[in-house]
């Protein structure tokens, strides 16, 4: 593991392909790699990334990036990080264009390797998120190629934003949502390793609460934890379990988590607890940045229901900037990889150690003021880089 302990620093090295080196005294404990995926693109703007590690341990990234959200000339992008390598310069790998010629963005890539010679790239193409649909391609030569672009059938989204979890062999569970007729959540699941799907919903109205973006936990006990992001009245995480492998499901809930209307990430670590990356503010909280998303932190849980603060990866309260959309796994080693949007302009990797986390309980969920976990220490450890 000594080969990640280093860490780049500043706007002019915090890029694939920098060589600056740090020993890391004085960064937080558990942060073991700060990069960019990419320091320049074809394009100005890019969010939403995803990342999956392969077999031989290379990372595979994929976002969308073109004029701003919405644009027509949004598209898919993919860059790859080879083990004890950089990152590779992005490549458009599915764009929105029609038959007819005209053109569509797309949206909130996500990769999933559905069996050992296939990865696929889910993604979404149409003029928002309210009228998009679910579109899908493979590789069957790890992410170097891909196949044509195929649409996912009638109702499908796909993985909406957040990686599917395997909850039986070749059975996945897909969290995915709807906003055509208020927020909506849902379950995609397949028991064919993706090749069909059939649509799992909530008990209840879950327009009520507003929730879309699931991210999915499966505790070692059985249950499966749905966490979803809100509409930004409702000011919190939502939550929904499921104790039948993801069959039926609750009606959704609030945690003790503060939301503000931004997506959010999970991963189940190997040793039993759950990781969470989001925005732990609401979405006009004062010092908290553009909408709420000037601050994106780190919580972990054995239970779903009681949270420790472990780390404040980012933050910066001005007008504009965020920190954002984050996807999150844990690799083959052990350590955890966290993909972020950088103020739009570029797409963060930080890569950290679980094991070296230190954990501040908040049994109310209020982010501690003080210990290695505040926003005090990160600034103090910022400003000692």
């Amino acid at each position: 593991m000594n080969v990640y302990r280093w860490i780049l620093v500043g706007l002019g090295s915090v890029f694939a392909g920098a060589s600056g080196v740090d020993s890391c005294a004085d960064t937080l404990p558990g942060v073991v790699l700060e990069e960019f995926v990419f320091e320049s693109a074809p394009f100005p703007s890019c969010h939403a990334a995803t990342l999956v590690e392969l077999a031989d341990g290379t990372l595979v990234s994929a976002f969308f990036g073109g004029t701003a959200e919405r644009n027509p000339d949004v598209e898919i992008w993919v860059s790859r990080k080879a083990p004890g390598e950089v990152w590779s310069a992005p490549v458009s790998v599915a764009d929105g264009v029609q038959l007819d010629g005209s053109r569509l963005p797309t949206w909130n890539p996500v990769l999933f390797q559905t069996a050992a010679d296939a990865l696929t790239l889910y993604y979404k193409i149409g003029p928002s998120p309210s009228t998009w649909w679910g579109m899908e391609k493979v590789s069957h030569d790890h992410g170097m190629t891909w196949g044509s672009a195929r649409k996912m059938g009638d109702g499908l989204i796909g993985p909406v934003k957040n990686k599917p979890i395997l909850v039986a062999l070749e059975i996945l569970l897909a969290g995915s949502s709807t906003e055509h007729d208020g927020w909506n959540v849902h379950l995609e699941r397949s028991v064919d390793n993706g090749k069909s799907w059939i649509i799992l919903k909530p008990q209840g109205s879950t327009d009520a609460i507003g929730a879309i973006q699931p991210s999915l936990l499966a505790y070692a006990d059985g249950r499966i934890q749905m966490l979803c992001r809100t509409r930004s009245e409702h000011e919190f995480v939502a939550q929904s379990w499921s104790m039948d492998r993801g069959m039926t499901w609750s009606p959704l809930s609030r945690t003790n988590l503060p939301n503000n209307n931004s997506g959010l990430d999970a991963v189940m670590l190997r040793d039993g607890r759950a990781l969470l990356v989001y925005n732990h503010s609401t979405r006009n909280q004062s010092g908290m940045g553009h909408k709420g998303r000037g601050v994106l932190n780190v919580a972990l849980s054995r239970n779903g229901q009681d949270w420790d603060a472990a780390l404040v990866l980012d933050h910066l309260d001005e007008a504009g900037k965020q920190f954002s959309y984050p996807a999150v796994i844990q690799s083959r080693d052990g350590l955890v990889h966290v993909l972020y949007t950088w103020h739009r302009l570029r797409i963060k990797h930080v890569v950290l150690n679980p094991d070296e986390l230190v954990l501040t309980p908040m049994p109310d969920g209020v982010w501690p003021e003080t210990g290695s976990s505040s926003l005090a220490a990160f600034h103090r450890s910022k400003d000692q880089r």
